[in-house]
């Protein structure tokens, strides 16, 4: 069992950085491939950057291109997202997610294709 916990969201205006942190437990995190999923008020959870298991493979929305930066430590066992030039509508709550893999280093879109979630950390982006 795999267990997620989120830090570092908290309130900051437009243009403004934060970065979240995710540490995980419970599990070999080398096997793991890590992302971070965001959900806003009334809106269903969304897909925001994903990493594979050794970094190779990156992936992120076209919302955060350019401006979000996935990366993650193996040996703290921590995925972090690095937020630059936030806007109004980067408002949500953020979750880390975790996904066992083997072999491969993909890094996944889907939501469905993650078994372990964190209790999620709140992100406010004042105009």
């Amino acid at each position: 069992q795999v267990q997620l916990v989120e830090s570092g969201g908290g309130l900051v205006q437009a243009g403004g950085s934060l970065r979240l942190s995710c540490a995980a437990s419970g599990g070999t995190f080398s096997r793991l491939s890590m992302a971070w999923f965001r959900q806003a008020p009334g809106k269903e959870r969304e897909f925001v950057a994903a990493t594979g298991r050794i970094a190779r493979d990156t992936k992120y929305a076209d919302s955060v291109k350019g401006r979000f930066t996935i990366s993650r430590d193996n040996a703290k066992k921590t995925v972090s997202l690095q937020m630059d030039n936030l806007r109004p509508e980067d408002t949500a709550v953020y979750y880390c997610a975790a996904r066992p893999v083997i072999v491969t280093d993909f890094a996944s879109l889907r939501i469905a294709d993650y078994d372990y979630w964190g209790q999620g950390t709140q992100v406010t982006v004042s105009s």
